[in-house]
This record gives structure tokens, C-alpha cells and sequence, in this order.
């Protein structure tokens, strides 16, 4: 007769080892998610992938220029405005014909160094090179969507009388 017993032998580990064969218990399915907590994650996904493109559109808006130019004419104003996002701000009175109403062109700064330049100009001619950036989601960057990146000051206007020269005699009337 053997020597072998019917009660099951140790584990390796040190602990019995199990006494039945069972198969493995399958996988529970999933829990299933209240209607409540699904319309909270909805709209948490949704707020996150606007606030994401709105961030992508300010990105690309700021960094893409519609249009870049120069304009010049007499600096008439120039100031710093806002509550929260404080930003610079400019008028340039462009003068097409001397003598008629100046067409006013609003402007924008974002660069600090400009706008120290440009706050010492008030009153004067000067060119600015600016660009234009359209469809900002905020004016947190500036009022306008013109912005001015550099300023240079501007020669003198030329006028349009005539130079001084010798004085013009009368000429006598036609005899009849």
C-alpha cells in the first residue's frame, strides 16, 4: 500500500492548495452607467473640445495675417483702456485732401516697446506698419483688429500752393 494521503498537499507558495476544480467565474459585465452621469460627461466633453477650438482658432488667428500694410498721417490719439485686459489703443487722422474731414483710422498695440514709441509721437506725422488679424474671439488682444508693430515718423506734408517766385504783373486791359 502506498503511503499516499487523500488531503491535498501544500502549496508552494506555503498555502493550501485549492481543493476544488471550479472553472473560473466569467467576467462581469459592465455596470451600466446612469442616464444622469452620461449627460454630465456629455457636456464635459463637449465644454473641453470647444474651449479647445476656440483656443486653436485664437492661436491661428493671432498668428495667420489677413492683410499687412502702411498708413500715415497725424497721430491724434493714443491710450491704454480696459477693466481687465488692459490693451493700447490709437486713432490716426488721414488727411486725403487738405482742407476736408480727416478719415479716422482705429488702431490697436500689443507690443509695449511700440507703444512707447508711439505715446511720444501723439501730435506728429508718422507711417505705421501694421497687420490685420480678423475674427478674434476676444478683445482681450486689442479693440481693433488692426495692429501696429512698427512706427517710423513721417516728412513733412507737401502742400499744394505754389512755390514763391517773381510777383506777376498786371497786365493792361485790351484797347477797344
Amino acid at each position: 500500500m502506498s503511503n499516499e494521503s487523500s488531503t491535498p498537499s501544500p502549496d508552494p507558495k506555503g498555502g493550501p492548495a485549492p481543493t476544488s476544480s471550479t472553472p473560473p467565474a466569467p467576467p462581469l459585465p459592465p455596470a451600466k452607467i446612469s442616464l444622469g452621469r452620461r449627460i454630465k460627461r456629455f457636456f464635459v466633453y463637449w465644454i473641453a473640445g470647444l474651449l479647445l477650438a476656440v483656443g486653436l482658432w485664437t492661436l491661428f488667428s493671432l498668428n495667420w495675417s489677413y492683410s499687412d500694410g502702411d498708413r500715415g498721417g497725424v497721430l491724434q490719439k493714443f491710450s491704454s483702456k480696459g477693466w481687465i485686459c488692459k490693451t493700447y489703443e490709437g486713432e490716426l487722422a488721414m488727411y486725403v485732401v487738405p482742407g476736408m474731414a480727416p478719415e479716422i483710422w482705429e488702431f490697436s498695440v500689443r507690443d509695449k516697446a511700440v507703444a512707447g514709441q508711439l505715446s511720444g509721437f501723439v501730435g506728429e506725422r508718422v507711417q505705421l506698419h501694421y497687420s490685420e488679424h480678423r475674427g478674434l474671439p476676444t478683445t482681450c488682444f486689442g479693440e481693433t483688429s488692426y495692429f501696429v508693430d512698427r512706427v517710423t515718423p513721417a516728412p513733412p506734408a507737401v502742400t499744394s500752393e505754389a512755390p514763391p517766385g517773381p510777383a506777376m504783373l498786371p497786365t493792361p486791359p485790351a484797347p477797344p
